[in-house]
């Protein structure tokens, strides 16, 4: 069976690099992104076009290469949490969090009783055809399932003490953009208002042992960010490094 070695190094304090996924329609993507050293990639079934097949694709070839697949889903809704486990996602990431009730009843959804809810139906698939009875995998999935929750607004910032109280929580990841939208300086990344709010939410986490951590665009942002203590870091996506290589390529050759 999977163990998730993200979730295992944000909480003996490591820093964990991944990348946004979700543009390109393919599954080879996950073993290249492995390949090039990446941790984790953040799956976008919130804003990009995968459906449950696809996701299934996804998760199983970039788990297998050493890449932790964590899918964001679209909403706080239980189908959508439990499937995208069911088809292989090392974690979840819950999008717009602002109500630790919420937050509350969503994590439950992402482990099995008598810890969560989340209703059994595996297969031996699931734990890579290994011998192995129901409590066992049900304690062992328990212990893999990576959860990380968005803060992407100033009401959320202002409320996080509250959000970050409910347990089960292993790390953050900061929306850079929808929360500069929310603070009224949308895509000034490092506008006062951002840099405050942002070290704010970062404090939080620390003093409760949770991995802070942001989605940055550029590679100097996420070395300022790392240098500030974010653990869970995100740069990039797929389909910018592709783009960005292949304008490095033209301009060397024209």
């Amino acid at each position: 069976m999977f163990i998730n070695h993200v979730k295992k190094a944000l909480a003996e304090g490591k820093v964990q690099i991944g990348t946004s996924y979700g543009i390109i329609r393919s599954p080879e993507v996950g073993r290249i992104l492995a390949a090039a050293g990446f941790h984790w990639a953040f799956v976008d079934a919130e804003h990009g076009p995968y459906g449950q097949e696809m996701l299934q694709d996804i998760c199983r070839a970039s788990g297998t290469a050493g890449l932790a697949p964590i899918v964001r889903v679209a909403d706080m809704q239980y189908h959508l949490v439990s499937r995208a486990l069911d088809v292989g996602a090392h974690g979840i990431i819950f999008p717009r969090v602002e109500s630790p009730e919420v937050l509350e009843k969503a994590i439950s959804w992402t482990k099995f009783p008598p810890v969560g809810i989340r209703g059994y139906g595996l297969t031996p698939a699931h734990v890579d055809y290994e011998p192995a009875t129901i409590p066992q995998v049900i304690e062992h999935m328990n212990e893999q399932v990576l959860v990380v929750m968005q803060i992407e607004t100033k009401r959320a910032v202002e409320a996080r003490e509250e959000i970050l109280s409910v347990p089960g929580i292993d790390a953050v990841m900061i929306g850079p953009a929808d929360l500069s939208i929310s603070l009224g300086v949308p895509g000034d990344f490092q506008h006062p208002k951002m840099v405050e709010a942002m070290e704010a939410i970062r404090d939080s986490c620390d003093k409760r042992g949770i991995a802070p951590g942001t989605q940055t665009r550029t590679l100097p942002l996420a070395q300022f960010w790392k240098e500030r203590g974010m653990r869970f870091l995100g740069t990039g996506s797929e389909a910018a490094m592709m783009l960005d290589r292949g304008k490095e390529i033209i301009k060397g050759l024209s």
